[in-house]
């Protein structure tokens, strides 16, 4: 069936189960459109995604949505953005198009992934907490199984790409300029080299370095959970003995900075999982610079997002882990300069997905869909191709 409306562009406001309002924009080509494909994200705006134009062009509509903590992470749960999804997807069905395709890019391939592999599951087996204790009661939401899933440029999850990039050297979290130099990345005595000369790290320097880096992830991991459990205490507290002040403790926020959160050693050091990206990180060609800046993941959160989205130890949102849970025919859209995708990550994920339909292509384009080099096609049009290819083998693409 082909789905017209007067209105090409409809920007809506959708109300969660859980009783939160997100806003998405649907946009249908002229001719009507039997196919919707679904952008999100956990954390950006993606209204003007750059692969919005060509998948209209190619002859579907397109859903671009917000989650309720769009543009401002600090308090950002993935159990609740899971609502956030399931309502978009519930407005989708009510349209009445012939298939539903989520298109995750980073992040957002992350997110699809996990809402898949959780409105898979009957209701009694779905979730019905953060993991910081905050209800998040998927069982009574309607999570449509979408047709089809694409993951462009898919990361590993918020909580394990931070723990490759968080910087293990720190000593005080309270004063980011604290180093061990025996740890310090950006120490020419460990093998790092000014740019733009590529860094040389040795195999026990790396292998240091990344058990340094989960048990600095650990040490913030009992941080958050030693603030969520006296919030805890102070609110059974207040409900036990009416005590107002009690009530105001358990209500105060507690703000987590993260400092130094630019330190893959695999930004300046392009012979570890080689593949064709450029010297630097996602923040920039500086990353022994950009480490003391303010760009860089999870650099200011709460306790509860931290155990919800940036810690590789309690959060659920990891692909590889959800997605034997993706049963639709998918598509994963490597790009061979990407800068937190690796090689082997892609292969990896390709092999851990439950579909029984699935397709892994590479293309040239580094992780945002830039080009590789200065006068080649961009990795957004070079996607955009594979992705069209792909729906018009499996999808009605009628008009």
């Amino acid at each position: 069936m082909t789905v017209r409306t007067t209105a090409p562009v409809s920007a809506v406001r959708l109300k969660t189960a859980d009783g939160a309002f997100v806003a998405g924009v649907l946009r249908i080509p002229s001719g009507g459109a039997a196919t919707v494909v679904s952008i999100m994200h956990p954390r950006e705006d993606v209204t003007h995604h750059p692969l919005v134009d060509a998948m209209l062009e190619s002859g579907v509509a397109v859903w671009t949505q917000g989650t309720r903590s769009v543009n401002n992470d600090v308090r950002l749960l993935h159990e609740q953005a899971l609502l956030d999804v399931a309502a978009g997807q519930a407005f989708l069905e009510e349209q009445h198009f012939d298939a539903r395709v989520t298109l995750g890019h980073s992040g957002g391939a992350t997110l699809f992934a996990f809402y898949q592999q959780q409105a898979a599951l009957s209701p009694e087996h779905r979730l019905t907490s953060a993991p910081d204790g905050t209800a998040t009661d998927l069982a009574s939401a309607r999570m449509p199984v979408p047709h089809g899933a694409v993951f462009m440029a898919p990361h590993p999850g918020q909580g394990v790409l931070l723990q490759r990039v968080i910087d293990p050297s720190v000593i005080d979290e309270s004063d980011p300029f604290s180093t061990d130099p025996d740890l310090d990345p950006y120490n020419s005595a460990n093998g790092f080299r000014p740019a733009p000369e590529p860094s040389r790290y040795s195999p026990e320097f790396v292998e240091r370095y990344r058990a340094a880096q989960v048990a600095r992830v650990r040490r913030l991991d009992a941080v958050a959970a030693d603030v969520v459990a006296a919030a805890q205490r102070a609110r059974q507290e207040a409900s036990a003995t009416k005590d107002v002040g009690q009530r105001r403790r358990s209500l105060v926020p507690s703000v987590m900075v993260v400092h130094r959160t630019d330190a893959d050693l695999r930004s300046v050091d392009l012979s570890l999982d080689p593949n064709r990206r450029p010297y630097g990180s996602l923040f920039g060609r500086r990353p022994d610079l950009g480490n003391f800046g303010f760009p860089g993941f999870c650099r200011i959160t709460t306790p509860s997002a931290w155990l919800s989205t940036w810690s590789a130890t309690t959060s659920r949102a990891n692909f590889v882990a959800n997605a034997p849970g993706v049963s639709s025919p998918t598509l994963l859209v490597e790009l061979t300069g990407d800068q937190a995708c690796f090689p082997s990550d892609a292969a990896r994920m390709y092999g851990a997905l439950g579909a029984s339909d699935k397709v892994h292509v590479q293309v040239a384009g580094t992780h945002f869909g830039g080009p590789i080099a200065p006068g080649e096609p961009t990795g957004t049009e070079l996607a955009a191709a594979q992705i069209t290819r792909w729906l018009r083998d499996r999808f009605d693409m009628a008009g």
